[in-house]
């Protein structure tokens, strides 16, 4: 199957899943989507890049990825934030039918809630 078919598949998969979500009474807005490669290296490495004083710099923050290989930069990966009667929560076991449902809607989708090597309650990705 071509990259372009997996991402008409993955985005099939999103749309059931915000439905399904809104059954739950969860309330979805995107995190981050598409994320080019040269974020996900910022990403990795620790750095952000902010405004200050009119000016753009590089500030070195905490990592917030563990791989430079992401599903985001082939458009096979979703964060979400979570709303539960008004309130963000990034709970895994308020989130958890959730993510079994994604993982319920194809042999290749991935709750990062359910990663063995750590918790990413927001990723929603599907496999090649």
């Amino acid at each position: 199957m071509k990259l372009s078919e997996y991402q008409i598949t993955f985005t099939l998969n999103i749309a059931s899943l915000i439905e399904y979500a809104n059954y739950l009474s969860i309330g979805l807005t995107f995190g981050e989507a598409n994320r080019p490669q040269s974020m996900q290296l910022l990403n990795y490495y620790g750095y952000i890049i902010k405004e200050s004083e009119g000016a753009l710099i590089l500030m070195k923050v905490k990592r917030t990825s563990h791989t430079l290989n992401s599903k985001h930069n082939e458009r096979l990966a979703v964060d979400f934030n979570f709303f539960i009667a008004g309130k963000l929560t990034y709970n895994k076991d308020k989130l958890q039918k959730l993510g079994d449902f994604w993982e319920s809607l194809h042999s290749k989708n991935r709750w990062g809630g359910n990663f063995k090597s750590f918790i990413d309650t927001p990723h929603f990705e599907m496999n090649l």
